[in-house]
């Protein structure tokens, strides 16, 4: 998932690169650069992690597929994020920094402890090489890739919004294409737009082969389910082409008083992946559209671990019975969740209401926020059988991905 300019944030809109410098590693971080194509061309000549980053993937002989040391099933690891170095540098201009919650709300402590992490962590985020690595040491066979967050675009006018949804989307079928045995692919579709969100989800699905797409909690500020927004049509067509949806929220969009510790993150992000999955419940969507296959970020957030609390208001008030007809939870049973809970005690308590066939591995990688250990801390659930444990770390990512 991504956070308030995570230490893996590459993102030249925020400025990172040409504000790392020695002084920032003492502490006293340079101001902002306003120039952002100055920008741009200062980070590649600085800081050769990233130009390396932006070089040609290595072709998939280069790869290996570990083999599983207990077993043969394949390890999934449904939760991780990549960035396009090349739509990275293109919309360098675009000042994005301004509509980004993540940096709204966040103070400059936090700010500044994401620009001393860039130097180590962006190549794993832009690159292939270090990714692999990573991934065998930490035993996961195949990564289901999603952009990069603050990829959305959707403040971006539409038209514009698609064209770069397409770029982010071919960018990572080719990653896929290089690397068939290590790598699966999720798209972005512009939710600014809706017409154009359900041709860009279709294009991904069919034409790209990529298995379904990532989208943000919230669009612009508005609930997924606002009329404003009419995207109706595109959940008709995820419907439709029994697609999958993976929600990750890219903070909280009123986080006035979320700016401190690190908030917007700790607590932003889980509570607007709480409420995006509520309104899709309360507003009927999930009810209407039982074949898309919802994934909640980050073990679902709040949601997944305090539905009881839904459960008592639709049963003891008219104004939450406005919709749906079935009690809340059983919606909340449809969705799929991932393993970063952090806690064996927590992804037990989810792993138990909604079955080991709903939890996937999954590790925010390469994100500090990220679990480091997935499959540890899957092993550290207590009473989870050998079959549960298989289905978690990858037999339930093969079905629903498709992979074979």
């Amino acid at each position: 998932m991504f956070f308030t300019c995570s230490q893996f944030c590459s993102d030249p809109r925020h400025n990172h690169f040409s504000n790392y410098s020695e002084s920032n590693h003492e502490g006293e971080p340079s101001d902002y650069v306003t120039d952002q194509g100055e920008q741009i061309k200062r980070s590649l000549a600085t800081n050769p992690a990233i130009r390396k980053s932006t070089s040609v993937i290595p072709k998939s002989g280069s790869a290996r597929v570990i083999k599983n040391s207990k077993s043969k099933h394949k390890v999934v690891d449904i939760h991780c994020h990549y960035l396009n170095p090349v739509v990275n540098q293109k919309t360098a201009g675009l000042n994005a920094a301004q509509y980004d919650p993540t940096v709204i709300y966040a103070n400059k402590l936090t700010n500044d402890t994401n620009v001393a992490q860039m130097k180590t962590r962006a190549p794993k985020l832009t690159g292939v090489k270090e990714r692999l690595k990573d991934m065998d040491k930490m035993g996961v066979d195949i990564q289901v890739i999603s952009p990069a967050p603050y990829h959305y675009f959707y403040f971006t006018e539409p038209a514009y919004g698609a064209e770069l949804a397409r770029e982010v989307n071919e960018g990572i079928a080719q990653l896929v294409s290089d690397h068939p045995d290590r790598f699966v692919g999720m798209g972005s579709v512009p939710l600014q737009n809706p017409e154009l969100a359900l041709q860009e989800l279709e294009y991904a699905v069919k034409k790209l082969g990529l298995r379904g797409v990532e989208i943000n909690t919230n669009v612009n500020g508005l609930n997924l389910t606002d009329p404003k927004l009419g995207l109706e049509k595109f959940f008709a067509k995820a419907n439709e082409l029994g697609a999958v949806i993976f929600m990750h929220p890219l903070g909280f969009t009123q986080g006035e008083r979320l700016t401190n510790h690190y908030f917007n993150n700790v607590i932003g992000n889980p509570l607007d992946t709480t409420l995006a999955v509520s309104h899709l419940i309360f507003d009927g969507v999930v009810a209407r559209h039982p074949k898309i296959k919802f994934i909640a970020a980050h073990g679902g957030g709040f949601i997944a671990h305090y539905w009881a609390r839904m459960d008592h208001a639709w049963r003891a008030r008219p104004d939450t019975r406005t919709v749906i007809k079935k009690k809340p939870s059983s919606y909340l049973e449809k969705f799929y969740f991932d393993s970063i809970t952090f806690d064996p005690r927590m992804l037990k308590q989810i792993i138990d209401r909604y079955g080991a066939d709903h939890v996937m591995l999954g590790t925010d990688y390469p994100y500090d926020m990220g679990e480091d250990d997935p499959r540890g801390l899957i092993a550290e659930v207590k009473k989870l059988s050998a079959q549960d444990r298989k289905l978690i770390e990858g037999g339930n990512a093969m079905k629903l991905f498709k992979i074979k």
